[in-house]
């Protein structure tokens, strides 16, 4: 029969209830309920789990074979992001914080660009700046305000 488990779990049903009562992350509780589901035999078979949980079947196989490699801590591991790394680094960011908050700050972002392009050694695009200025660090650079001639003078 397809989809039926062969697979022995070894947390009792109680500790499996005590981790889903204590998890706070959906995905955690999502694979702790896969194998709720089948300790206390509710589901059949990962056909059936997959159902219950609105899943593919392929998926929750996937993650009975991480359980049954590496036991409970392995199932329960998050991935770990292969993403391309940050353009500007934690010490540019954190150096950039301390600038923006000093009295003489920056005018633009153009100026923070050519500040950080300075530091990195490499040009920074404005976009990003400002998505990291705005956004992260939820600040923003002295707004440029014309002079007049009487201060100019």
């Amino acid at each position: 029969m397809a989809g039926v488990c062969k697979i022995e779990i070894r947390e009792t049903e109680e500790e499996l209830k005590k981790l889903l009562s204590q998890e706070k992350t959906g995905a955690v509780k999502e694979r702790l309920q896969l194998l709720y589901l089948l300790k206390t035999k509710k589901a059949k078979s990962v056909t059936e789990a997959a159902e219950i949980l609105g899943r593919n079947r392929v998926t929750l196989q996937e993650w009975l074979k991480k359980y049954r490699e590496g036991g409970l801590a392995n199932f329960l591991s998050k991935k770990v992001s292969t993403g391309r790394s940050k353009e500007i680094p934690d010490w540019a960011e954190k150096a950039l914080e301390k600038a923006l908050k000093s009295p003489e700050g920056f005018n633009s972002y153009g100026e923070i660009c050519r500040w950080l392009s300075e530091r990195l050694g490499k040009e920074v695009n404005y976009k990003t700046v400002y998505q990291l200025v705005h956004y992260r660090l939820k600040a923003s650079p002295k707004i440029a305000r014309p002079i007049s001639r009487e201060q100019q003078g």
